[in-house]
């Protein structure tokens, strides 16, 4: 699928190609850093984790997307989004999802928010605020709609599913090829989720191995590109309920937009929650466009990519310090 985008792409300059190949190698190359050991799981729900981050004060749940590795939020020890709120005087807590097995096969979107995220919020001793990124923003309003919750924080969440826009039927069709498949497996393996984002924005995709082979390999910007990539690259599989839920419930028909996802019998409404919410929006996003956001009252528009709003080197300012006031002033 990369070969058949950088080809696409790169058609009429074989010198973009080559340079493209050229990065990718150097990317494929490049030494790795040693990931730390991941925070003690201090509550489990079958294969879900919650993640003791430290601090103290009102606990901050941080819901990642189920689609890559939590650690996007732990990233490096400058640009831990989860460390860093834990020392502005809160309690931090991470969910891990987990890698999924043949007994999550009918766990769909909102089976995950039921009966994983709900129970571990409700083994804090006091309703938590929750900070969902990307998918975990959605999954989080769900939560937020069937159990007391202090607050809600989303960053880059989709919720009105249409505003995809042209991107639709190509999610529709990488659907459409790997469900016979998904459906055998009882998974949906990461790479065909990758596959589809790369269709969204091939443009950026080619681009960014074009940049990278220009990187000195010893330096910090590279370092920080092959922690990024290896992220975005990696992840588990997605049980096949909620897979279907993604592409079907949520892409094909907006469920959620249309105020018509149901958790626990509740329709998730996030204008209605009973507690503050407050969203921040990407206006480059591709995987998350901005016209998916949940419209709440308190938005916060960032010029930011979808990562790079997490971890970037304005995410401190334009993120970090804004959530951190807000978390504050809930009281």
């Amino acid at each position: 699928m990369f070969l058949s985008v950088l080809r696409s792409e790169t058609a009429a300059s074989p010198e973009r190609m080559a340079r493209a190949l050229a990065g990718l190698r150097a990317y494929q190359a490049a030494p790795r850093e040693k990931r730390p050991d991941p925070n003690p799981a201090i509550h489990r729900a079958g294969r879900v984790s919650l993640r003791d981050y430290g601090g103290e004060g009102r606990p901050v749940v941080f819901v990642p997307s189920l689609i890559n590795p939590p650690d996007i939020l732990d990233h490096s020890p400058a640009s831990s989004l989860v460390q860093w709120i834990a020392a502005q005087g809160f309690h931090a807590w991470l969910i891990d999802w987990g890698s999924p097995g043949s007994e999550d096969r009918d766990l769909d979107l909102a089976a995950h928010v039921e009966r994983l995220l709900v129970p571990l919020l409700r083994a804090l001793p006091e309703p938590p605020v929750l900070i969902g990124y990307c998918l975990g923003g959605t999954l989080a309003l769900g939560a937020a709609a069937i159990t007391p919750t202090a607050g809600v924080a989303t960053i880059a969440a989709p919720w009105h599913f249409e505003g995809y826009g042209e991107g639709r039927p190509t999610l529709a069709a990488t659907w459409a090829a790997v469900q016979p498949a998904a459906t055998m497996l009882g998974l949906l393996p990461m790479e065909v989720l990758q596959a589809g984002f790369w269709q969204l924005d091939p443009t950026r995709t080619i681009a960014k191995y074009e940049m990278f082979a220009d990187l000195a390999p010893d330096s910090g910007a590279a370092r920080a590109f092959v922690r990024l990539e290896d992220w975005a690259n990696a992840g588990p599989p997605l049980p096949y309920a909620a897979a279907a839920s993604l592409f079907e419930d949520c892409i094909a028909n907006d469920l959620p937009g249309k105020g018509e996802w149901m958790i626990a019998g509740t329709p998730v409404d996030p204008l209605a929650l009973a507690c503050p919410t407050v969203e921040f929006v990407s206006l480059t996003d591709r995987i998350v466009p901005a016209a998916t956001a949940i419209g709440l009252a308190d938005r916060r528009d960032l010029g930011a990519g979808h990562v790079g709003m997490v971890v970037g080197r304005r995410a401190r300012a334009q993120l970090w310090e804004p959530l951190a006031n807000w978390i504050t002033a809930l009281g």
